[in-house]
């Protein structure tokens, strides 16, 4: 089976087999042996951040000596980079033989998209073994795939509204079907979450007499500064206190993220008993590897790829923007999926913007361009359009000065595209 055979026919034959339950999963796992239950690590959702959560732990485990598996999702080029071990994504021959090695049984339970990637990320990470394993809630938590896995230390990042159509049209529901992924007795770190969000995560926290850690009260972290080299800040949590940390990962909701993330690593620490050493910690936070998360592409002129998908995640974009380039009106280039908040979005993103450049990712959920463009002429804001994404990221740099500034995003899929285009060149 050819690479491109198999992404046909696991998109085309099991996309289609999603079905809101863990019934699935966990009779699968179970005749697969139940890989998960030989795993320990970390558990990570939320709207918005977990990625660069479960990157971060990454790292943090890699520079104590711990050999890691890391699950993400989704992919931006290629199927592969949903599994890494050891910070490295497997060969794509490996993943094709697991598939057909396991296809009877996928096809034996129904098993979805998902449903297959998570066992495939169990069966890898159990086969290594890896002395660490991290997962991310691929949609929600309590009915998520990944949720089969039980971890020493669980974490939610944020709770905004996304995926409404799936997990409720309130952020207290979301919140509920985050929650699902907080198990007894299991440790819980949380991010940056206000009410109501908040009060009924502590509920569910507290009724199964879960120990509960808050960023912005038992978590610290305090920005020192930031540029398009990343970020400075102070860290506590408990009785470790780091100063002026460097991470290169850009913006200040990342310091939210990697204090998180490093609180998450302390009480793992305290749980297996090994030392957390201060230079490992400066060593790991400023070689986090996350693409396609305020990448910098270039920095003359700067040139910025940002996943950004939702009103949280923009709002946290345009203001990196206003701290790192508080003097310059950006160019944006631009495709957003037409089940997102776009008309919020684009108003974010014209209250900064120059000139916005738009297209229509490969999505069968992209915004048309037509609506794009009629969205940003509600705002004083030069637009311009491309039939691709390459297309109207090669426009938007070619009118670039050396002045100028560019931000490439608004979707996933996008910076998918960006990154592919940039690789074929």
């Amino acid at each position: 089976m050819e690479y491109r055979e198999f992404l046909d026919l696991i998109y085309r034959r099991y996309s289609a087999n999603i079905k809101l339950s863990l019934d699935r999963i966990v009779e699968l796992a179970a005749e697969l042996g139940s890989p998960q239950n030989k795993l320990s690590g970390f558990h990570v959702g939320g709207t918005n951040g977990k990625g660069s959560v479960c990157a971060t732990l990454e790292a943090l485990c890699l520079a104590h000596g711990f050999s890691t598996g890391l699950n993400t999702s989704p992919h931006l080029i290629n199927y592969k980079e949903r599994f890494r071990i050891d910070g490295k994504e497997p060969e794509i021959q490996t993943l094709l033989d697991l598939f057909l090695q396991y296809q009877p049984l996928f096809d034996k339970y129904q098993a979805s998209f998902f449903e297959i990637s998570t066992a495939l990320a169990f069966i890898q990470f159990a086969q290594k073994p890896v002395d660490v394993s991290i997962f991310e809630v691929g949609l929600g938590g309590r009915l998520d795939a990944t949720n089969v896995f039980t971890p020493e230390v669980a974490a939610i990042t944020t709770i905004g509204l996304d995926h409404i159509k799936t997990l409720g049209n309130s952020v207290k529901l979301i919140a509920a079907e985050k929650a699902g992924i907080i198990k007894s007795g299991i440790s819980l770190v949380l991010g940056k979450i206000v009410p109501p969000a908040l009060d009924v995560i502590l509920q569910v926290a507290e009724q199964k007499k879960v120990p509960t850690y808050r960023y912005g009260v038992d978590i610290i972290g305090k920005s020192q500064a930031s540029d398009i080299g990343g970020i400075t800040f102070d860290f506590a949590f408990r009785d470790h206190q780091f100063k002026g940390l460097h991470a290169n990962l850009l913006g200040d909701h990342q310091v939210t993220n990697i204090s998180t993330a490093l609180a998450c690593f302390i009480l793992y620490s305290q749980i297996k008993g090994f030392e957390v050493k201060e230079e490992a910690v400066r060593h790991a936070i400023d070689h986090i590897n996350w693409r396609g998360r305020m990448q910098v592409l270039s920095s003359k002129p700067p040139i910025i790829l940002d996943g950004a998908h939702n009103m949280e995640g923009m709002k946290a974009l345009v203001d990196t923007l206003d701290r790192v380039f508080p003097n310059v009106k950006p160019r944006f280039m631009i495709s957003i999926l037409a089940d997102k908040d776009f008309s919020g979005m684009i108003e974010l993103i014209c209250s900064r913007a120059s000139h916005v450049y738009v297209a229509k990712n490969q999505s069968d959920r992209a915004a048309t361009v037509e609506d794009l463009v009629s969205e940003i002429g509600k705002y004083p804001v030069k637009v311009s359009s491309a039939p691709s994404v390459a297309e109207a990221y090669e426009m938007a740099r070619r009118d670039m000065r050396d002045d100028d500034v560019l931000v490439c995003g608004g979707s996933l899929f996008t910076v998918g595209e960006v990154l592919n285009h940039l690789f074929e060149k």
